[in-house]
């Protein structure tokens, strides 16, 4: 067995005694987005300081815990925040919970972030289906010894976000009464935010939102086996297209303002899944 097998070996052995069902669908709760679990039918919680070798969100807004639950008839098994690049941990580590969710039994994830607006339309408060995705600028988290347990060397990406999950997605959001945006998703790795420079190239190479997290849980879910679809929470003008300097407060604030309406479109989607 490979390291990771290992790490993640021990990691399901950790959990499988608590948790209280088979999950159908995975859920990754980007920042300020976590009070979705109030949302659900809460069945049991895991902190992931529990979890030996389990990597531990050191970033405010993310709780650090899997919340096992129900929307309608559909069990779900959610991230209450996830671990970044940019907090010191490697690309393997950053998706050790996604593949750990796999082996949960999850095949649907959905994740979920704040991101920077690289389109002049997009206004804070926006949702935007993540329809393609763009990981030049960070590293691969399937470099090295290829684990011939969680998927083929060289996975493609052509469809790397579900269409019919997708589609549902637009659905639940047309029944909620409200525009969702759709566009590519450009992760960077962080923790600064992007220069007005960057923010030129990135819009030049097709990009609608830019953030942090992301693009590498998709690699790796695909790489795994898992259905995957995303949505972007638009918090912010990125550099250069606004007069106005960026924080994590903004961002944290523009997710709480828009937290009622994500809630509200997540929930219906899941629950067609």
């Amino acid at each position: 067995m490979t390291d990771t097998e290992v790490k993640l070996e021990n990691c399901r052995k950790a959990v499988e005694d608590r948790i209280p069902f088979r999950p159908r669908v995975a859920i990754v709760l980007g920042s300020g987005l976590g009070d979705f679990v109030e949302e659900i039918d809460q069945k049991a919680v895991i902190e992931y300081r529990d979890i030996p070798g389990f990597p531990v969100s050191t970033v405010a807004g993310h709780e650090g815990r899997f919340v096992f639950g129900y929307a309608g008839e559909t069990p779900l098994v959610i991230m209450q925040g996830r671990v970044h690049l940019y907090e010191g941990y490697s690309p393997e580590e950053v998706v050790l919970p996604v593949r750990l969710m796999r082996q949960m039994g999850a095949d649907i994830l959905v994740l979920t972030n704040a991101a920077g607006g690289l389109r002049e339309e997009y206004r804070p408060g926006d949702l935007m289906l993540i329809t393609d995705q763009i990981s030049t600028f960070v590293p691969s988290p399937l470099r090295g010894a290829n684990p011939a347990s969680l998927g083929t060397r060289f996975p493609d990406m052509s469809a790397a976000y579900d269409e019919e999950l997708s589609m549902l997605i637009r659905e639940s959001a047309a029944e909620c009464g409200f525009t969702l945006r759709e566009g590519v998703y450009l992760q960077n790795p962080g923790p600064q935010y992007e220069t007005p420079a960057e923010v030129r190239m990135f819009r030049e190479l097709g990009g609608c939102a830019v953030g942090m997290s992301t693009a590498v849980e998709t690699i790796a879910a695909v790489h795994c086996g898992f259905r995957v679809c995303g949505i972007s929470c638009i918090t912010n003008a990125a550099a250069g297209l606004s007069h106005k300097k960026l924080s994590h407060e903004e961002v944290a604030a523009a997710a709480d303002e828009a937290a009622p309406q994500f809630r509200k479109l997540l929930l219906e989607a899941v629950r067609k899944m």
